[in-house]
């Protein structure tokens, strides 16, 4: 556990942030969850799978059948945040190439 200005940092809980994790990209549309994966039009655009003290996080450049992935390990809620955040301005980057 790490201190930063003198307060104590929670510990990561790969388990908890992954459920976290899941229910709000399943709130992003259009996004279908297929396992651990999601879908955009019918095509994988993410994958997440725990890891130890982790989550480790695909997502891919351009949505296609057989995507080139970016490999993200989310160690921490920032992290977590953070893909969130990338996520999210994928999907409308995607929108305006439609």
């Amino acid at each position: 556990m790490s201190e930063e200005w003198g307060l104590p940092t929670p510990m990561f809980k790969p388990d908890e942030a992954l459920v976290a994790l899941r229910r709000q990209l399943r709130d992003m549309k259009p996004l279908a969850e297929r396992g651990a994966r999601y879908e955009l039009r019918g095509r994988p655009v993410i994958e997440l799978t725990a890891g130890e003290g982790r989550i480790n996080a695909q997502l891919a450049r351009r949505p296609a059948m057989s995507p080139e992935w970016q490999r993200h390990e989310l160690a921490s809620g920032a992290d977590v945040r953070r893909f969130v955040d990338t996520v999210r301005q994928q999907l409308r980057r995607w929108e305006h190439e439609d």
